[in-house]
């Protein structure tokens, strides 16, 4: 098992998720990343939807976050990119941040 991978991810906040300015509300965070989803799963390009989407600072790079090892991001996240194979995109993961999809890259 790898001790790191790399990952891309949208993430959208909410108002009341941690270190969030977003002014949508849970309810509509949730429906539009289940719409970024469906969309990813069409065909569209996990870069273009992360730097049109995101609310991470990573969406300028289209949400590439680099390598990272065990431990660096919150458990959900990190359980979810380490069992993904390389090129796979998860479904919705819900962190204290928000919602995310997050696509291995390496």
């Amino acid at each position: 098992m790898s001790d790191q991978v790399q990952a891309s991810h949208i993430l959208l906040m909410y108002s009341g998720s941690m270190r969030s300015r977003a002014s949508r509300s849970k309810d509509d965070a949730e429906k539009l990343i289940e719409s970024l989803k469906q969309q990813l799963d069409g065909g569209a390009e996990f870069a273009a939807l992360a730097r049109a989407n995101s609310d991470c600072p990573s969406s300028a790079q289209g949400g590439d976050l680099g390598a990272f090892g065990r431990g660096q991001m919150v458990k959900a996240f990190e359980d979810t990119a380490f069992a993904m194979p390389v090129g796979a995109v998860s479904g919705v993961v819900e962190t204290p941040f928000g919602y995310h999809l997050i696509q291995r890259t390496a």
